[in-house]
């Protein structure tokens, strides 16, 4: 599968559009589809093709990659009888980078692999940010020569693809990594909150903790506190890169991944909870970071129109 030329790209959200522009900027030829057509009109002007169908998206293509919201529109688009398992030709690599639940990857590989296809599961970490650049880390599950096959189609959206294991365990490690995530980052706001009221400089903690035993990524690349890391969404009055509505999905599926494996998994639990507080509470659009203010007690909702 090295000569792969033609792709398909399925969608063009805040991650899948920005994923499919550095897919052409790779060399590729990308057909992309979306039911917006207001993301359809951004990929033709970054310079992919605008498919009308998941038909059209995948005639003639040598790989297809899909970028969804859940498990069930994985589902869809790839098995229904309008998707790509019924319009792609034989042998057509497929790379899923939506994060799902283990059990629906495998069902979708499984799927796959009966009707002759090499799939691999591919979700990423990095968010809008790194999507945009072209820095993504995605998390490889499948047999390792799929995994060969879909490293060129990767690469130019990554700044790293690692093979985690067989099928499904892309998405294993995937809400694994953001599970860990989203309990340091409640555990970085605490800190901070706790650190004001002590009457502690934020910036003076910052210097401190980001030399000290705390360090941890959610302090020193994503400071939940404006000023010490100035990318942070916390300087863009929590503009997202990664909204608290996804975070608490992660969290929500390495819940029930937990209760599947009978695994004790306490503060990803809490983590969670917190998590649905604060989307209950109007900041679900929000940066995850933003939860801060809630647990500072300043937290005002956005205002959506």
């Amino acid at each position: 599968m090295s000569n792969i030329q033609n792709i398909a790209f399925i969608g063009l959200g805040n991650m899948g559009g920005p994923m499919a522009l550095n897919l052409v900027a790779g060399g590729f030829e990308v057909a992309a589809f979306d039911l917006s057509a207001e993301a359809l009109q951004i990929a033709k002007a970054g310079g992919c093709r605008a498919a009308t169908s998941i038909a059209d998206a995948v005639a003639g293509a040598d790989a297809v990659v899909t970028m969804l919201p859940a498990g069930t529109h994985v589902l869809g688009v790839y098995g229904a009888d309008d998707g790509v398992f019924a319009h792609a030709k034989a042998g057509v690599l497929l790379c899923d980078c939506s994060t799902i639940d283990v059990g629906t990857a495998r069902d979708v590989a499984a799927q796959a692999a009966k009707q002759g296809f090499v799939m691999v599961d591919s979700p990423v970490s990095g968010g809008v940010a790194a999507a945009q650049a072209g820095s993504l880390t995605f998390m490889v599950g499948g047999e390792e020569a799929a995994f060969r096959a879909a490293q060129p189609v990767l690469e130019p959206m990554a700044k790293a693809v690692i093979h985690a294991g067989d099928a499904g365990a892309g998405q294993a490690a995937k809400i694994c990594n953001n599970m860990l995530l989203g309990i340091s980052m409640i555990g970085t706001c605490e800190a901070f909150v706790l650190a004001e009221k002590l009457g502690l400089d934020p910036q003076r903690f910052f210097d401190i903790a980001a030399k000290a035993s705390g360090q941890n990524w959610s302090l020193t690349s994503y400071c939940p506190v404006p000023g010490p890391v100035p990318t942070a969404p916390s300087n863009r009055g929590y503009a997202p890169g990664f909204t608290a509505a996804m975070m608490l999905k992660d969290l929500r599926l390495a819940a029930q991944a937990a209760k599947d494996g009978n695994a004790s998994t306490p503060l990803g639990a809490e983590a969670a909870a917190l998590y649905a507080r604060f989307d209950d509470v109007g900041g679900g659009s929000v940066d995850f970071s933003g939860i801060i203010q809630m647990l500072r007690g300043d937290f005002t909702a956005p205002d959506e129109g």
